[in-house]
């Protein structure tokens, strides 16, 4: 099958992980999106040159203010769509993430063109351990509102989903706007029945970079999106425990 893939990046004041971001995705010959999720002047301004510079395969779309990292990929995402792309490449602005793992994710969605790809992060030892901790509880949740162990990590920004199993999501469901959105989005495409395939990918945490996570905030957010997602799951439960039998 043919698709036609759109890297899509949510942007809040990455000004300075972007160029070097930006030079290891060029080569692999995919239309990218960059979405100024409200970011400072400086950031935005840097983001208006860079893609006035690489037109040729980098657009813009801003939005009026910062609306959270869901906010920001869902507004990609419809975006995409409009113009014709099959499928969406999610990577975080910040460099976390290891480029030369596109083309693997591109040979799983030709096979499976249905599924969400979704990296599993490979830490090293620049990992934060509360970081790596707080994933572990993610997933425990993500296994109990699933009821499978199909989704590996349900955190990673490094996913690559098909646009026409999103639109139906997100035409009869509210996702998160936030941080909890990688959460969110990954156990209700499930719910719907797409399939997950996982994908070892590195993940690095330079020194410098620059993250937005609010330990204490986004914390709070994320327990609740897994209390909503449980009153869901039970809601789904004689279905999800049909489809686990089979």
């Amino acid at each position: 099958m043919t698709i036609k893939v759109c890297i899509v990046i949510p942007v809040y004041n990455h000004e300075r992980a972007l160029p070097a971001l930006l030079a290891r995705l060029k080569p692999h010959g995919l239309s990218c999106l960059l979405v100024n999720d409200g970011s400072s002047p400086a950031c935005g301004q840097v983001l208006r040159e860079l893609a006035a510079a690489q037109g040729d395969w980098l657009s813009l779309l801003e939005r009026p203010a910062n609306g959270g990292k869901g906010a920001a990929v869902i507004d990609g995402f419809r975006q995409a769509s409009a113009r014709g792309f099959s499928h969406a490449l999610q990577i975080d602005a910040d460099g976390q993430h290891d480029a030369a793992d596109i083309p693997a994710f591109l040979a799983l969605a030709r096979l499976y063109p249905d599924a969400m790809i979704l990296g599993a992060p490979r830490y090293g030892a620049d990992a934060p351990r509360s970081r790596v901790h707080g994933r572990r509880i993610t997933n425990f949740w993500i296994r109990i509102n699933t009821w499978s162990d199909a989704i590996a990590d349900g955190m990673c920004g490094f996913r690559l989903y098909p646009l026409a199993a999103v639109e139906r999501l997100l035409a009869g469901q509210r996702v998160a706007s936030g941080m909890a959105f990688d959460i969110d989005i990954v156990v209700r495409l499930h719910w719907q029945g797409v399939a997950a395939l996982n994908l070892p990918t590195a993940v690095r945490y330079p020194e410098d970079g620059v993250s937005h996570f609010r330990l204490f905030r986004d914390n709070a957010l994320i327990s609740a999106t897994h209390a909503r997602l449980f009153f869901g799951m039970l809601l789904r439960l004689p279905v999800l425990l049909l489809r686990r039998l089979r």
